[in-house]
């Protein structure tokens, strides 16, 4: 899952009204390479020069095939490519959010790449997200780089304070407090986004629905609680008040990096800028923990990360063409070297080299991912955290109460899932 992520819908638009989509628009001259597309939604500055750099290895080792690469920015992309994929324009090969994987299977708008050769090292791969690339028992996507949330914090601010990482959220504000009165800074700083909410569901052992029962689950007792708990840390000694403002990601994350806060729920997706942060120029000092659990004890973020998928609507010869590209991609020599230039990390364990691991926030990272909570099988699931996002806005600003913004949230979601029950 990929946050905060800016870029001017100027240059985007024009760098794909400039971009040739898809198949027979690929402008292939007869005898020629074949020319397919490949939209990357990954950070333009942080991350695209090391996929840019791949592209051209895979090139000179292919020489019949040639790939336009295309930033398109990740808060855009979804709608970008639900538009082309729709008019018969998208691109061959997406870099596509988890999330978006199975909506665009159930479309028709990613080919099956079971027994190709993108998937010709399928056992290689973490079963739980090969898990979250399938869709009515066909895998529509390679994982590519996965993710989960931590909880990151200052282990310099946290020593200086005499306190540990926490291990639940009550926890978490007896330590806030006591880092407050120690150091003067900020213990911790929530998010109010939907996403970063979720943990306090899974700590509760809720979820916003139940998949199996079919079932809107927003309202229970169980998520009312573990909202509950999220509100909660918004206010109290050490705990910072809930940021409203369009900017708050930014805001959050540079109070970490400079060493105003001493602790966030963030992803590994920002390593590269916590380690440009002055309160990280060692790295050593960025410590990551699992997030705290809930009354229930338990405890987890949503797995997050991001598939390469293959255009459905693509000919035979540039699917072919995507295919060797996807498992080149995909394969254990790049993500070593995707992990060592971008900090992100790999989905196949033989890419975990000792190399990769001795950077301390992968490593950290990968500490904390068996208790990520792979997201059900619904093609609809990341859209629910949509209305979400509006309503915790309203609750943690104070304009609605917990129960008027989860009743709301409950009838858009209704919406989204109409053969759900209540």
């Amino acid at each position: 899952m990929r946050r905060g992520i800016a870029a001017t819908a100027l240059v985007a638009s024009l760098a794909l009204a400039a971009t040739a989509c898809g198949g027979s628009d690929s402008g292939d001259e007869a005898g020629g390479p074949v020319t397919i597309t490949w939209w990357d939604t990954s950070n333009a500055t942080n991350e695209a020069p090391t996929y840019k750099a791949l592209v051209k290895e895979f090139e000179a080792a292919n020489k019949d095939v040639k790939v336009n690469y295309v930033n398109v920015p990740f808060d855009q992309a979804q709608n970008k490519f639900d538009t082309a994929a729709g008019s018969k324009g998208a691109p061959d090969v997406l870099r596509s959010e988890v999330g978006w994987t199975p909506a665009f299977a159930k479309k028709g708008f990613f080919a099956p790449l079971d027994g190709t050769e993108a998937l010709a090292e399928q056992d290689k791969f973490q079963p739980s997200l090969i898990e979250q690339a399938t869709y009515d028992g066909k895998t529509y996507g390679v994982p590519f780089t996965t993710d989960t949330l931590a909880l990151v914090y200052n282990k310099e601010l946290f020593e200086k304070a005499g306190v540990e990482a926490p291990k639940t959220w009550d926890d978490l504000k007896k330590a806030a407090a006591t880092i407050k009165d120690k150091t003067g800074v900020d213990g911790y700083w929530g998010s109010t986004q939907a996403y970063y909410a979720q943990s306090f569901l899974y700590g509760e052992g809720a979820d916003t629905v139940d998949v199996d029962a079919k079932k809107i689950t927003v309202t229970s007792p169980e998520a009312k609680k573990g909202y509950g708990t999220w509100q909660g840390l918004f206010k109290g000694k050490g705990l910072h008040k809930a940021d409203t403002t369009a900017d708050a990601y930014a805001h959050i994350q540079e109070a970490f990096l400079s060493g105003k806060v001493a602790s966030i729920v963030q992803g590994p997706w920002e390593i590269t800028n916590f380690y440009k942060g002055s309160a990280f120029k060692d790295k050593n000092n960025l410590g990551i923990a699992t997030v705290p659990a809930g009354s229930t004890g338990k405890a987890g973020a949503p797995t997050g990360g991001h598939n390469l998928s293959v255009y459905a609507g693509s000919d035979k010869a540039h699917q072919e063409a995507s295919l060797k590209f996807v498992k080149f991609m995909t394969s254990a020599k790049a993500q070593e070297t995707i992990a060592l230039k971008n900090s992100t990390l790999p989905t196949r364990e033989d890419a975990y080299t000792a190399e990769v691991k001795a950077d301390p926030g992968i490593a950290g990272y990968q500490g904390v991912l068996s208790a990520a909570q792979p997201r059900p099988a619904l093609p609809e699931y990341s859209s629910l955290w949509v209305p979400l996002d509006d309503e915790l806005l309203k609750i943690a600003s104070g304009k609605e109460s917990l129960d008027k913004g989860l009743g709301n949230a409950e009838t858009a979601i209704t919406k989204l899932v109409p053969d759900f029950s209540k």
